[in-house]
């Protein structure tokens, strides 16, 4: 039985300057307690036994109260989370009902370990949002169990099979969120099964990305370097973007003319990834490309890649 808790004002939290989604107002669905159907390896919340129910929970008009005194237009997306997993949260049908109803022009996301799509419902509500991130940091059985350690019965192989489905049906913007962990999921043989899946996949952009805060268990991130590595291995038509780089260490490598172009068209870069590769002549040389167009820049979902102008006319592999 769900027990009904008052959260005291700790539902909401931000707004919060996204790189990635813009002006973030952030719901916990979960304020008290962690309450998660994972225990990643990587999680930056203290371990905890897994659950497939949330025990205690918030109101939804709790919740729409809470949001309505702080939401404003300058708001560009209303982020479902949770300390833990927001699928839990057994109203989430409704509440999504009900901020619709009030949010105006601003988005709403959803921030979820994609478990819960094999659940009619959960996958259902999700179709309703403007902005879903899934999460798939692998596709081995083994593997996905080291990593996200998960609530018994949970099968990674029906959870990839409803990403793809999902994908297919789902009419907004879906983002797919992939986090590796150094000697687990970062194997080539690995980050090709996550390929042949994600090539079944229709998204706006997959974020790679590694441990960026001390994690719940003593495991490993990867080196920016490996993370570039691991992005070049994936398919070029996938819109894969390096998400992680708060302790990136700069590689600060030589590229000529020919070899700039060759990196963008395998796998378009934005600046930062450009500041953590390139060397100081490297860079003078890209800025001489984007003077003659040869490179541009091209917006996707709030960020800004560049490209070989002859890129723009590339067409994703069917």
């Amino acid at each position: 039985m769900n027990v009904i808790v008052s959260a005291e004002n700790n539902i909401i939290f931000g707004p919060i300057n996204s790189r990635r989604f813009g002006m973030s107002l952030g719901v916990d669905l979960s304020p008290s307690i962690k309450q998660c159907n994972f225990d990643c390896l990587y999680c930056e919340l203290a371990p905890s036994a897994t659950v497939d129910k949330q025990v205690k929970t918030i109101s939804v008009d709790e919740i729409i109260k809470e949001l309505s005194h702080h939401l404003n237009d300058k708001v560009d997306v209303i982020t479902l989370t949770a300390n833990g997993e927001p699928t839990l949260y057994p109203h989430l049908n409704e509440l999504i009902d009900e901020i619709d109803k009030i949010k105006n022009t601003t988005e709403t996301l959803i921030l979820t370990n994609s478990a819960n799509l094999v659940y009619d419902d959960t996958y259902n509500s999700l179709l309703k949002l403007d902005q879903v991130k899934l999460s798939l940091d692998a596709i081995s059985e083994d593997i996905f169990k080291k990593i996200d350690r998960p609530h018994k019965d949970i099968d990674i192989s029906q959870i990839a099979q409803k990403v793809i489905a999902f994908s297919k049906e789902y009419k907004g913007k879906l983002f797919i969120e992939v986090l590796f962990v150094h000697e687990l999921n970062d194997t080539p043989e690995e980050v090709k099964k996550l390929n042949d899946v994600l090539l079944q996949v229709h998204c706006k952009r997959i974020d790679i990305g590694t441990i960026d805060r001390p994690p719940a268990y003593p495991v490993m991130g990867t080196s920016y370097k490996e993370l570039h590595d691991i992005a070049m291995a994936f398919d070029s038509s996938l819109p894969i973007h390096i998400a992680s780089r708060v302790h990136a260490e700069p590689n600060n490598a030589y590229y000529s003319d020919e070899e700039i172009l060759n990196t963008l068209d395998k796998r378009p870069l934005t600046m930062d990834d450009i500041n953590l590769l390139f060397d100081e002549d490297s860079k003078s040389r890209l800025d001489k490309l984007l003077k003659t167009e040869k490179i541009v820049i091209k917006n996707v979902s709030n960020l800004e890649f560049l490209v070989p102008k002859s890129n723009l006319t590339r067409k994703r592999r069917k």
